[in-house]
């Protein structure tokens, strides 16, 4: 930048020193002033634009602009001093009742505090939340912090997104102080290092350390070494009986003397490894439907690289299902195909029936949506990640590598349940010192996929931005999309306490296809109520009608004890034709290539 001498300023232009006019200086030409003038503000604009790039600066600090929502917050509560004011009386009047309480349990009174334990929260279930005086006090003032946080957030008054956004971080910051997070103020711990003569703090220290060395920093959810791909999960025998660069399709031994005469397609959700649907022995929805009589077929997904880049939603559509109903129709010699999707692999489902639809093409006979949005009008949690500032950011990310690692995507998900995902394993693995479990839901969750930078980027703004889907604005290889033209009777499923296809949005589906509609409603959330064998604990309800109204339909539904397995067994019974002695697995144009669950599961 070129310099002058130092002058004094008198407003005009020109240098004072000493009162005097120094005649080394000389006004520029006003066009040469104008110059350097547009050439400073273009150079201010470019490092502020640097800054704030969703690829680099503030961007990759905030990629889903919670500090933002946090700065609107702030000042939507400045302005309203009074509300504000009332809000925090009412929390140091609680405080007040919460000292008094306290004083009489340490007298042996069970003196009730201001706010009762939810009656779910599993963090405080030590009996000495409510014994001990102290804890007693350390709850409630706790309780009482997260009331405050709700009674400001809805003083605010905010737009969404930042409403959605301000909410999400301001809950996750009180997460974060439960005081079951600190070993000091949680009786569990304290507790069990006391019995272990001080043994678990030595093995919390531990697991911490690993954590940090090896997992990000987070906590381990699980011990994945228990389980081994293809022997104690995705363990149902079968034959991989196509490949192509996208997907493997694997078709499954029968377990039974005859099988029905049209086939059963799963499609999976890629952003997950396919075998959600067939995990241990037992708890596997394919060998459930294989031990039912079904010729099965699964697709495998490969995981997305670098190579894989500008690889669409088109190309999915095409070389995935549609792709897989011709082999699976050469390999069984049937005509029809019923078709089971899961999360996102059932909106693909509900896309190709309407591409199906508009090409004349009917060979699916029936489908099965599994937690499944196609109106995704009401994305809950997911709705704070997805706004068009955060997909911008993150298509600058997708755009260095093409592709969304794995990890990011595992993060924003264990965000959405941080509770029960993060906080839940720092207080048992690093306070208490216990080892992370085997379990095979968690063992599967942590086996991430990547997802391919424009099929995620054209996915999340035509979906969740756009809703393209349910308004029929959808256009997919060439072939505009309509899911009122879909006509196939159609099972759907959603999870009760799922918080990722909220239920209510996935009962939308049933005032979007023309066809016959069963929908069923399943305790548990997202992948328990999937992986949902039959046992006493599980129940399921149905109602033969489909209002408008998910709440109107909740409230004429009947509650059964078992499985929606059974319910939906019956169901696809119906639709799969007559029993015939069991097919070969592949064929002379298909033969096998390799052995389940094949290569691409293990990429």
């Amino acid at each position: 930048m070129a310099t002058t001498p130092q002058t004094e300023g008198n407003g005009n232009g020109r240098g004072r020193a000493n009162g005097r006019t120094k005649a080394a200086v000389i006004d520029p030409p006003a066009e040469e002033t104008r110059e350097r003038r547009g050439s400073a503000a273009e150079q201010a604009a470019a490092q502020a634009a640097e800054i704030l790039a969703p690829e680099s600066g503030l961007g990759t600090l905030d990629p889903v602009s919670f500090g933002k929502a946090l700065g609107r917050f702030g000042t939507e509560v400045a302005r309203r001093p009074l509300p504000t004011i009332a809000a925090m009386a009412r929390y140091g009047t609680g405080l007040s009742l919460t000292g008094l309480a306290a004083a009489g349990r340490s007298v042996g009174l069970k003196t009730p505090g201001p706010i009762a334990p939810p009656a779910k929260d599993k963090r405080f279930a030590d009996r000495a939340w409510e014994d001990n005086a102290a804890f007693f006090a350390t709850g409630q003032a706790y309780r009482l912090m997260g009331r405050l946080v709700d009674d400001l957030l809805a003083l605010a008054e905010l737009e969404e997104p930042w409403n959605g956004k301000a909410g999400f971080a301001m809950r996750a910051l009180v997460d974060a102080f439960a005081p079951t997070n600190f070993l000091a103020t949680n009786p569990a711990a304290l507790k069990r290092a006391f019995e272990t003569g001080g043994v678990s703090l030595l093995r919390g220290a531990r697991n911490f350390m690993t954590d940090v060395a090896t997992n990000g920093g987070f906590p381990r959810k699980v011990d994945r070494s228990a389980f081994t791909v293809g022997k104690n999960i995705a363990a149902t025998p079968g034959k991989v009986v196509f490949r192509n660069d996208l997907m493997e399709l694997i078709q499954y031994e029968p377990q039974t003397p005859t099988t029905y005469s049209i086939p059963l397609l799963s499609s999976p959700p890629w952003i997950n490894k396919y075998y959600i649907m067939d995990l241990a022995p037992g708890r596997s929805f394919v060998e459930w439907a294989v031990q039912h009589g079904h010729t099965v077929f699964q697709i495998s997904y490969r995981n997305a690289d670098e190579s894989m880049g500008k690889v669409r939603l088109d190309d999915y559509l095409l070389e995935g299902p549609r792709t897989a109903i011709d082999v699976i129709n050469e390999i069984t010699g049937s005509e029809k195909v019923n078709m089971v999707g899961l999360c996102l692999g059932g909106s693909l489902t509900g896309m190709l029936l309407a591409y199906m639809a508009a090409k004349g093409d009917n060979r699916i006979n029936s489908a099965t949506l599994l937690n499944t949005m196609l109106d995704f009008s009401d994305a809950g949690g997911l709705g704070n990640f997805t706004d068009p500032e955060s997909v911008t950011r993150l298509e600058a990310k997708m755009a260095k590598r093409g592709y969304l690692d794995s990890n990011e995507m595992s993060r924003t998900f264990d965000l959405m349940r941080a509770n029960d995902l993060i906080w839940n394993y720092v207080a048992s693995n690093w306070l208490m010192g216990e080892a992370p479990p085997a379990f095979d839901i968690l063992a599967w969750n942590e086996d991430g996929t990547r997802m391919p930078a424009a099929m995620h980027s054209f996915y999340l703004r035509s979906c969740y931005i756009g809703n393209q889907l349910a308004r029929g604005a959808m256009t997919l290889a060439d072939t505009p999309l309509d899911l009122s033209a879909i006509k196939a009777d159609t099972y759907v499923l959603s999870a009760k306490e799922d918080h990722i296809a909220l239920w209510t949005t996935a009962y939308k589906t049933t005032q979007l296809l023309s066809g016959h509609v069963r929908y069923t409603l399943s305790s548990s959330g997202h992948i328990a109520g999937i992986v949902n064998p039959p046992s006493p604990k599980a129940m399921y309800w149905t109602n033969p009608e489909n209002p408008a109204d998910p709440k109107a339909w909740l409230n004429g539904a009947t509650e059964h004890k078992g499985s929606w397995w059974e319910d939906w067994t019956a169901w696809i019974a119906e639709r799969s034709g007559a029993k015939r002695d069991a097919p070969a697995v592949g064929s002379a144009a298909y033969p096998p290539v390799d052995d389940a669950p094949g290569k691409y599961v293990l990429g």
